[in-house]
């Protein structure tokens, strides 16, 4: 008998259309289903739903329904709406990703290390003065978490001959890199880094973790990166601290409320870069091969894949 699955998703049109083209095909006995084509009937044999920003209250309408896979890697929201659920929340993880946040990671490090916003800055002014370059090695970057994307940063950096530490909840180990852990060893990685890469989950205890305190323990002149999640940063904090000039930039590619509001003083800050959340894109193709993968497990033995801690946030 042939399975259903529902997609249920609160985004354009023609981004689940893609979805659903592109996961259809690779799944065996199954019939993939759009939420708002499904019977009543339908959704009471849904044990499996693909989510991308789904309504609770359709999630709801699935009984029996065990777990859902997103199409993201970020759950934060998916954590806090549906706090009571009674199914599981898988979240994407696609190798591919891990490798483009790298790639971003490594390309606006070296446009902080290499000072091409002050050349930019200058160019404007029609200024002409050549900076000292400081060696790769000489270059201090501290990346906040050390979970599949962090690593996958870390390693990048390090394969490029900075001088790489990292911060994570739990204590780890990684080949290359100084790895700190804990409240103290947050506050020694911050007063030792140049550049800070921010790849943290969004979670109650990361809330607004960079503050006026935390941003405070930089070294005058550093800079930051956040290709994590806006609210993990305080952004009046952040702009009281480059408008000081504690702070020498930032790159911003998530923020507090998206798109940012035309009205932000962020979009005017000389100082920071405002990217439109393009960092690491979910990849529709490998991340279907891996939804059709975790489903046809799902079916042919009864496992679900690695579900979100609840507690945790991730």
């Amino acid at each position: 008998m042939q399975k259903c699955i529902a997609f249920v998703g609160n985004i354009p049109n023609h981004e689940k259309q893609s979805w659903l083209a592109k996961i259809g095909p690779l799944l065996k006995n199954t019939r993939l289903i759009p939420f708002e084509e499904l019977s009543a009937t339908q959704c009471l044999t849904i044990e499996v739903a693909i989510v991308a920003n789904p309504d609770p209250k359709e999630l709801a309408e699935f009984p029996n329904l065990r777990w859902v896979q997103s199409v993201w890697a970020g759950v934060e929201r998916l954590v806090a709406e549906l706090p009571n659920a009674h199914f599981d929340i898988v979240r994407m993880i696609d190798p591919n990703l891990a490798s483009t946040m790298a790639e971003a990671v490594l390309a606006w490090t070296l446009y902080l290390h290499r000072d091409m916003p002050k050349y930019r800055c200058q160019q404007d002014r029609k200024v002409w003065i050549q900076h000292d370059l400081v060696d790769l090695k000489d270059r201090k970057i501290g990346i906040l978490g050390l979970g599949q994307l962090g690593k996958a940063a870390a390693e990048k950096l390090v394969l490029n001959g900075f001088n790489v530490s990292g911060w994570s909840r739990r204590s780890t180990e990684l080949e290359g890199v100084k790895c700190f852990s804990g409240a103290e060893g947050f506050n020694q990685l911050l007063a030792e880094t140049d550049i800070l890469i921010c790849l943290l989950p969004l979670t109650k205890d990361t809330q607004q973790l960079l503050n006026d305190k935390s941003l405070g323990l930089l070294p005058k002149g550093a800079s930051i990166i956040n290709f994590a999640r806006g609210p993990i940063i305080d952004e009046e904090a952040l702009l009281s601290h480059l408008e000081s000039g504690h702070i020498e930039h930032a790159v911003l590619d998530v923020f507090k409320t998206e798109p940012l509001p035309t009205d932000s003083a962020l979009w005017t800050a000389p100082n920071v870069t405002v990217l439109p959340h393009i960092s690491a894109p979910t990849n529709i193709r490998t991340a279907s091969k891996i939804v059709a993968i975790n489903i046809a497990r799902y079916f042919e033995s009864g496992e679900i894949p690695e579900a979100v801690i609840r507690t945790r946030g991730y």
